[in-house]
């Protein structure tokens, strides 16, 4: 009898029902939509309802994969959950997941390598049932970026409400030098549940490529809100908006179309395949151009990759179950399918890893 290895059981999502186009986007923050198509080719993206939090969306999703799956909550023997955006500073979002779920009180495991969490995820779900200390385990990738968005009530309202704009010239400009982030990012949630089967006929995670490298953190970062400072946070920080991401979007896209691309062969070469081996690549969905742009490094065909940032924007720790789960609705990835997944972020992390549906 073989090793056991982690297959996929089943896939589920949450979507929340706030739907914000670039139109809406424009009334609080300058901007168009063909600026923002343009330099990331999303054209909505998911909101989720004050008081919905990235836990909340995690069980939602967890509970559409265990569904998908046939498997009970209290079948669960380990949960992953990986988000940048947690419920609270501590604990960390995988025991909410587990409470909301009703499973039993099993490990949970809590995971803070942003865009490429979801795939530290699967290399993690690999070795825990590859190792035989679990047998059924929920990956979890869940983001509320909302909650991080600078705006106050008024923006908020006008966001929703065309009536009540427009902004007043200070908000507005206050708005609008987050710009090149708020267009970004929305809010969701995609899972995964994996069981260890040891007559896999060659199904389940394969193999894995990941990366961390502290030296690009400046690229892409949250400078306050942490240890480094004291107080950890601050009224005085807040509003000099040190609570908001900064990121160098130049920087980001360079490194993004070389080392997806570079590390998605590797992966392939390490586990005897090559690119013409591959069926399906799902790729980050930070922003369209960079996903083109790995696409035409690896000289993949339209129909072998599949992107939805168009419709849900950046969902960070989402996006890679969000864009499978929808692929595999799509028929794009039939059992005994060859995916590869490939992320990179914050960190700096980035990785990929392959799995045979």
């Amino acid at each position: 009898m073989s090793q056991p290895r982690a297959v996929l059981a089943g896939s589920g999502i949450a979507v929340p029902p706030l739907v914000v186009d670039n139109h809406m986007l424009s009334r609080i923050v300058d901007t168009n939509d063909q600026w923002i198509r343009e330099r990331s080719g999303i054209a909505t993206r998911y909101f989720v309802e004050p008081g919905t939090s990235s836990a909340d969306l995690g069980a939602q999703a967890g509970r559409a994969a265990l569904e998908d799956a046939g498997i009970e909550a209290s079948e669960v023997d380990y949960i992953v959950c990986a988000t940048m955006t947690p419920d609270h500073y501590f604990p960390g979002s995988g025991t909410l997941v587990q409470h909301q779920l009703g499973a039993g009180p099993v490990p949970t495991l809590d995971l803070r390598q942003q865009c490429a969490g979801f795939a530290y995820g699967m290399q993690t779900v690999d070795a825990l049932i590859r190792s035989g200390i679990a047998r059924t385990v929920l990956l979890v990738g869940a983001d509320v970026h909302t909650a991080l968005m600078p705006f106050n009530e008024r923006t908020w309202e006008t966001l929703y409400d065309a009536d009540a704009g427009p902004l007043e010239e200070e908000t507005l400009a206050w708005n609008s030098q987050f710009r090149h982030l708020v267009v970004l990012f929305g809010d969701g949630a995609g899972a995964m549940v994996f069981r260890a089967e040891s007559d896999h006929d060659g199904r389940g995670i394969l193999g894995s490529k990941l990366y961390g490298d502290g030296r690009h953190k400046d690229i892409l970062f949250v400078p306050g809100g942490g240890s480094a400072q004291r107080p950890f946070v601050s009224q005085e920080m807040i509003a000099e908006a040190g609570t908001v991401p900064v990121m160098d979007g130049r920087k980001v896209f360079k490194l993004a179309v070389t080392r997806m691309p570079a590390v998605t062969r590797e992966v392939l070469d390490v586990n005897g395949f090559g690119i013409d081996d591959l069926d399906l690549l799902v790729m980050h969905q930070a922003n369209l151009r960079i996903n083109e742009a790995a696409q035409k490094a690896l000289g993949l065909p339209k129909e072998k990759v599949h992107n939805n940032i168009q419709k849900y924007g950046n969902t960070t720790s989402a996006t890679l179950p969000l864009c499978f789960h929808e692929a595999r609705q799509l028929g794009k990835a039939e059992p005994g399918s060859l995916v590869a997944f490939t992320a990179l972020g914050a960190g700096l992390h980035w990785g990929s890893v392959l799995m045979r549906v």
